[in-house]
């Protein structure tokens, strides 16, 4: 983990830094895109076949196992789960459930004046493929993370894609009544989930975290399919001025270790926190080879000027995963996909249990949106009705700004009506 002064002899290369460490969503895909357009086109015109061939290839699928996994298989999966992991995971599905409840938009409607009334209403998406890696870990809590708020927003079709499903996994989806599972993952799942197999019935939009031939190969179909957001590497940012260098290294090393290009940083303005958090994580990290790796290329610890300076800084990065010193720091945090405050809040706690989502934005995209939610599978759609009276009293302005365009239909469509 490299410390670097944003002022002093090293400005330039802190500001150097920075300005890659923003370049990093675009770039990192760009290495991909040429092999992920091959799978993609490759799945749409050949489908199953395409689809066995690249599982087989990548995932070690035997040619007589089936892509969909079993009720029978995800029950087997969870009778020989331990009791205490059975329990982690109804709580973390109770606090995510709970969560996307309160978050669930609602139908409203209102008079601006007599005869005049406007409003929405709220619809599911009609299906959705949920993405759940299966390289390194088994990941049952993303699966959770991404079905439970689905089945919230009543979704009536679920599908789930994971490469080589670990029993973890194949658990969970038992506990969340998945139906539609099946062992395939990279970008021919996301092709599969995209454009339909005789196998795999293409849904109406994409959600998940993945490496980076996932994240690729969702924005490649993101013209007509929907997607999240293109969730790549592991990002964490800790910005304080007072923290113990124990629990902020602790933190950097557990996001880390998710994957070599994970990006792990540090913000403060008090150098000497910076090189005891730096240490710490040295110490913390031995052993683990991925978070040593990730560390030792996109570890970074700035010191700045100022206390002010580090929350630009921040909000400049907008990281996926950003921890504060305290409540009062909220005030200033523009861009971040989840926050977490003070030191008894480990990032841990969000990635499993606390009930907000831990599918967040990464490469910049804090800037633009938050993590998914609720939201991402539902549709608000408006709503507005007219009486004669009100037409009457507010078409003239509608017949007044159409014409004002030189669109003589919008105002006449109007003033038909109104006789």
């Amino acid at each position: 983990m490299r410390v670097l002064k944003t002022f002093g002899e090293n400005a330039k290369v802190a500001e150097d830094t920075l300005q890659q460490l923003e370049q990093r969503g675009a770039a990192n895909t760009a290495k991909v895109d040429g092999v992920v357009r091959e799978i993609l086109a490759a799945v749409r015109e050949r489908g199953d076949a395409a689809l066995h061939e690249y599982t087989a290839r990548f995932d070690g699928l035997a040619a007589e196992q089936p892509l969909l996994v079993s009720r029978e298989e995800m029950q087997s999966a969870w009778e020989a789960t331990s009791e205490e992991l059975k329990a982690a995971m109804r709580l973390a599905q109770a606090n995510i459930r709970t969560f996307a409840e309160k978050q669930l938009p609602r139908a409203w409607s209102f008079r601006p004046s007599e005869g005049m009334e406007v409003g929405q209403i709220v619809r599911p998406l009609s299906s959705v493929g949920c993405y759940v890696p299966g390289g390194r870990y088994p990941l049952p809590s993303t699966l959770l993370m991404t079905v439970t708020p689905a089945q919230v927003a009543g979704v009536e079709r679920i599908v789930v894609c994971s490469p080589k499903p670990a029993r973890e996994t194949m658990a969970a989806a038992y506990l969340a009544g998945v139906t539609e599972f099946y062992r395939v993952g990279g970008a021919q799942a996301i092709a599969a989930m995209a454009f339909g197999t005789a196998t795999i019935a293409a849904v109406d939009k994409i959600v998940g975290p993945g490496n980076l031939y996932v994240t690729a190969a969702k924005i490649a179909v993101s013209q007509e399919t929907g997607i999240d957001m293109p969730a790549g590497p592991t990002e964490i940012v800790v910005t304080s001025e007072n923290g113990d260098p124990s629990g902020i290294a602790a933190d950097l090393v557990a996001q880390a270790e998710h994957d070599p290009e994970a990006l792990a940083v540090l913000i403060t303005s008090k150098h000497e926190l910076a090189e005891e958090v730096a240490l710490e994580t040295k110490r913390q990290a031995q052993g683990n080879e991925i978070a040593q790796a990730s560390l030792a290329a996109q570890g970074f610890a700035f010191v700045t000027k100022t206390v002010e300076e580090a929350q630009a800084l921040t909000n400049r990065l907008a990281p996926e995963h950003l921890t504060v010193d305290a409540g009062a720091d909220l005030r200033w945090v523009k861009n971040a996909g989840s926050v977490f405050v003070g030191h008894h809040t480990p990032q841990s706690m969000g990635d499993y249990i606390s009930g907000p989502n831990h599918v967040l934005p990464t490469g910049r995209n804090g800037r633009v949106r938050g993590g998914l939610s609720v939201f991402d599978f539902v549709k608000v759609i408006t709503v507005q009705q007219y009486t004669r009276d009100a037409l009457r009293e507010v078409g003239p302005h509608t017949i007044a700004l159409a014409e004002a365009e030189g669109l003589a239909g919008h105002a006449e469509s109007v003033r038909v009506r109104m006789r």
